[in-house]
This record gives C-alpha cells, structure tokens and sequence, in this order.
C-alpha cells in the first residue's frame, strides 16, 4: 500500500528545552530567572526556551491518517546528541527529499522502511543524515501506518516483525515529579506509580552543601511513602541528579559513602541514582560508572545506577551494556532517532542482562508518548518514564491507558482466532 499525501505541521513541545552546559557552568541557577546565564550550546537563544515539534501527517488510502512528531530531548546538544531541534530548519529537507519517498514506498512493512530512514539521503550537496528528532517522528508516523493497513496494534506490528511476545500486563513507569511540590508527589503515591520521583537536581546547588538537601529529600520521599502510601505499596525510589554528585564528590569512595547514606535514608526502598556523574567522554563515562557499580557492589550499598549522558544511540547503549558499567540504561528514544534503534536497544540489553528504561523527555508529545508505550508491550524493558511533561498525572494516565487499549486488543485478536 502506498500514501497518498504527506504533510508536515510546526508545533509545540510537552516541555522545553534548556542549555545543560550553560546551567552546569553557571555559579547560581534560577530556572524561572535565566537572563544572567550567557547560551553555551550552539542553537540556543537563551538557556531555557520552548520546544518544538514537526508533526508529519501519512494519509492512507483507505482515509487513515497516520500521525509521528519529531521532537528532540530537554537537554539538546549535549554529551554528544545531535544539535537543538529547530523546526524551520528541518521542512525544506522534510519537503524536497523527504516527502517524494514516502510517496513512493510500500507501508505494509515497518522495519524495512525504517531501516532506509536510518541511512544517509542524498541531497545536492551530498550524502545526508536526518536529525535524529526527524527520524523519531517519521518512523512513529511509519510505524503507525503499517499498523492501519494490517488493522492491528502497533505492539502487534513491533512483536511480528522482530519476533517478539506482547506482555499481557502494563510495564512499569517512572512517575516524574518536581522537587517542590508535594501534591503531586502525593497523588502519584495515591494512583501506587511503580517507580517515583525523578526529581531532577540539574545543578551543584541543588543538592545543597554536602548533599543535604538530597538527602533530606530522599528521607522526606520515603517518609511520604510510608505514611501516604498503603501498607503493600513498595515503589522503587529514583532520583535524576545529571553529575552534581560526581561534582561533588570528586573520588568515588566519597561518593559511593555518600549514596550509602542516601540508600540508608531511603530505607526500606530500592534506590535508583541516575546520572550520578557525567564525564568528559563517552569512555571517561562508561569508565567511572563502572568503576563506581564495581566499588558499590564490593562495599554492599543497596543503590542502583542509571546511564543517561554519553548513552544516546544504539551503539552507544550496547557498549554500555557490554561493560556492564550500570544497572540500567535509559533509551532515550528522541535521541536514538528511528524507533527500530530502540526496539533493538531494548532486546540487546535484555539479552545482555542489563535492566533498562524505555525513556525518553518530558518534552516529548501525547502522540510520541502512546506509540512509546505499544513498543514498551512488544519489548518488556524494566519500566518506562512518564511522559509528556513533568506533571506525571498526564504521563501516567497517557501511558497505562495505552497500554491496557492495546493489551485489550491483542488478546480480543487472539480469541478471534482460535
């Protein structure tokens, strides 16, 4: 089958996007006041500004219109992503290259085309590589419209053509929070999120003189959970804190006595630690989180690390996996482009032994979001991250729901065919 007309549509992002290298640098950080911070990162304006999203159109035959957004991560530009994700930038590409192939191509099959979308294209100033939030958003819009003209789910189309099974239950999620405000921490305590609360601590700042203030949060979240929370509710308790700690704590034993102390105040939670340190290179960073997993297990700390900065692409996150320098990776789907990346980042660090999170941003979109969660049913990663925005009841309800349509679905087709 083939389409009949493409369009390409400029619109917002869930979030927005913001200069990691500025924020990082700058002696004091006010996220609501950035006007003292000069732009680090090439394509930003000012530290923090809104995102954008190219939504692209596939309209079948049949009168479906298929529907993917190209949309890039929070923090663009950084620890080796492709550059900031600007719109106007993108439609010309989109329009004389990009648009006459998809003309011409045959939606029966998903893999296939989104393995050419992965290639170079050639313009006429040679060969050429679509930005990686471009070929997110065509491969979403692919990956659906193969799903229209099989009249079957998307998690159906990813589980018969990389020969998966489809899980029968919602896969976890990481309900992502703000630090500040605690109805929210509450209700996603209430609505029992298997994994909560993200809670980014983005500069040194924020986790206070010698980690006190994370800490005290740490103890503030557990002592929430027990006392909000009902008596079989057991979330594990995650913290995004982007290398402040590693700023901190320079020498791995200080930090690894430091995440000690914070499993300590978790208690009786699982504690998961993302990004405790971001390095100057792909290999510093696969080094120093290695070397911190390996002195944690030795000294018995009950803390699990989590891989972000420097883990962007499928090749990075198998070499990531190989070292087995964490306990989990987070997929960030924007920045590994086309959505096979993913699915083979998934089934590679499964295969590896080594637990992932089907990620992503909170800049991401409610059409990004529910395809995110059919490919989480046809790969099982560990959990996913709530998405979009940071408002967690919106993430969540987004996510589970799509998951239990599609769960539905499946086994209404299965009944079908016995």
């Amino acid at each position: 089958m083939h389409l009949i007309d493409v369009q390409f549509v400029v619109g917002i992002s869930g979030y927005f996007v913001k200069d990691l290298q500025a924020v990082r640098q700058s002696p004091q950080y006010d996220p609501l006041r950035d006007d003292n911070i000069t732009p680090l990162t090439p394509g930003f304006k000012s530290v923090v500004q809104a995102g954008q999203v190219i939504s692209i159109l596939l309209h079948l035959p049949t009168g479906g219109i298929a529907v993917g957004d190209c949309v890039d991560v929070i923090f663009s530009g950084a620890a080796s992503r492709d550059p900031l994700f600007i719109a106007d930038e993108h439609l010309g590409v989109l329009e004389s290259i990009v648009r006459p192939w998809l003309l011409e191509c045959d939606i029966s099959s998903f893999r296939r085309n989104s393995e050419k979308v992965e290639s170079g294209w050639l313009s006429c100033s040679g060969r050429y590589k679509l930005h990686s939030a471009v070929r997110y958003g065509l491969t979403q819009a692919l990956l659906m419209a193969t799903a229209q003209v099989h009249r079957c789910t998307i998690s159906e189309v990813v589980s018969r053509e990389w020969g998966t099974r489809i899980s029968d239950r919602p896969i976890d999620i990481l309900a992502s929070c703000h630090r500040n405000d605690t109805l929210q921490l509450d209700r996603m305590i209430m609505k029992q999120a298997s994994l909560l609360p993200h809670a980014s601590f983005v500069h040194i700042s924020d986790v206070g003189p010698n980690g006190i203030t994370l800490l005290d949060y740490v103890r503030f979240v557990a002592g929430r959970v027990r006392t909000r929370g009902c008596p079989d509710y057991w979330p594990r308790l995650h913290f995004d804190v982007y290398g402040t700690l590693g700023d901190l704590f320079p020498q791995l034993d200080q930090l690894a006595a430091f995440l000690n102390a914070l499993a300590h105040a978790a208690q009786p939670y699982e504690v998961l630690i993302e990004s405790p340190v971001i390095a100057s290179s792909k290999s510093e960073q696969i080094q120093r989180l290695g070397d911190l997993r390996t002195l944690l297990s030795q000294s018995s700390v009950r803390v699990k690390t989590v891989a972000d900065e420097w883990c962007n692409t499928l090749a990075d996150i198998k070499e990531f996996a190989d070292a087995g320098a964490v306990d989990y990776v987070q997929i960030k789907m924007p920045d590994l482009g086309g959505i096979d990346n993913s699915i083979e980042a998934v089934l590679y660090c499964r295969a590896k032994g080594t637990g992932c999170c089907l990620g992503g941003s909170a800049n991401e979109t409610d059409i990004s979001a529910r395809i995110t969660a059919q490919v989480a049913l046809a790969t099982c990663p560990d959990f996913l991250l709530s998405k979009p925005g940071i408002g967690a009841d919106e993430g969540l309800t987004i996510l589970t729901n799509e998951m239990l349509r599609g769960i539905a679905l499946t086994k209404r087709q299965r009944l079908s065919r016995i």
